[in-house]
């Protein structure tokens, strides 16, 4: 299936789609706040941008724009807690030209759910505890259900 599309109405991925993408080396933008990324979680590697930012970030010509943005042809992956926040920065992106820009369904939760490698808190909070493996490093082994 093409990540190509030629309006600017970016495409909504599954998460399982984004997590391939990922795996090839597309370029992910986290879009949530510091507040929210601080509550549930980050994924390494995703490169953090403001929203306001994105023209200045990713602008072909601009002299700030970011040092992982090889070009307009790059895959990017723009996630957020949902589509509302990813949608618009990936319009933006499409705007400014970058035809592979694509969003994800389901945002931040639905990329830990995919087996997209995480960290911080929310591990516990979104993820049922598997029997006998521990929610966290500290934390007890659950009992297996009977």
């Amino acid at each position: 299936m093409s990540t190509e599309n030629t309006t600017n109405d970016p495409r909504l991925v599954s998460a399982d789609e984004a997590a391939r993408l990922i795996g090839e080396g597309a370029l992910l933008i986290d879009v949530r706040s510091d507040k929210g990324r601080a509550s549930t979680g980050s994924v390494p590697g995703a490169v953090v941008v403001d929203r306001e930012n994105v023209a200045k970030d990713f602008g072909p010509e601009s002299s700030v724009r970011l040092p992982g943005v090889t070009g307009t042809d790059q895959q990017i992956v723009v996630f957020c807690g949902s589509v509302n926040g990813s949608r618009p920065v990936a319009e933006k992106l499409r705007l400014l030209g970058y035809s592979r820009a694509v969003h994800v369904d389901g945002g931040f939760p639905a990329l830990r759910s995919a087996g997209v490698a995480t960290t911080g808190p929310a591990a516990e909070a979104d993820e049922p505890a598997q029997p006998n493996v521990p929610a966290s490093p500290n934390a007890p082994a659950q009992p297996a259900a009977v």
